[in-house]
């Protein structure tokens, strides 16, 4: 958490930050795999699906997912989960990526932060 707050800070980003690290919650919506807390899901798969479908999902990782909630009163209440592709509409790049005649061509990792730019490209 600390590293999260510091690149926070370097980055200039005033919204504070969360994370879910060390909870149980990634584990109640199959995003961290530990074979050992949970059995393996991720995208409405059980571990064998997920053998087929994401060969690269193994016991001790984690995959991008996002979850919706609704809280009336003291009722939470869980309206939608998404996993893989289905995070893509977050991430707006990938919209102005999707337009182009090559598309992505490849799963991008990491792009630059404005910091780390080369000014003399």
């Amino acid at each position: 958490m600390a590293s999260i707050e510091r690149f926070r800070q370097r980055m200039g980003w005033p919204v504070p930050w969360y994370s879910s690290l060390g909870s149980d919650f990634n584990y109640d919506f199959h995003v961290s795999f530990d074979s050992g807390s949970a059995p393996l899901e991720y995208n409405y798969k059980d571990g064998a699906a997920l053998e087929r479908a994401y060969p690269y999902i193994r016991s001790g990782g984690d995959a991008p997912g996002v979850s919706v909630f609704l809280r009336e009163g003291d009722r939470v209440f869980h309206t939608y989960s998404a996993y893989a592709r289905g995070v893509d509409p977050l991430i707006g790049t990938y919209h102005y990526l999707d337009l182009t005649p090559l598309g992505r061509q490849r799963r991008v990792v990491e792009f630059p932060h404005h910091d780390r730019y080369d000014a003399g490209s």
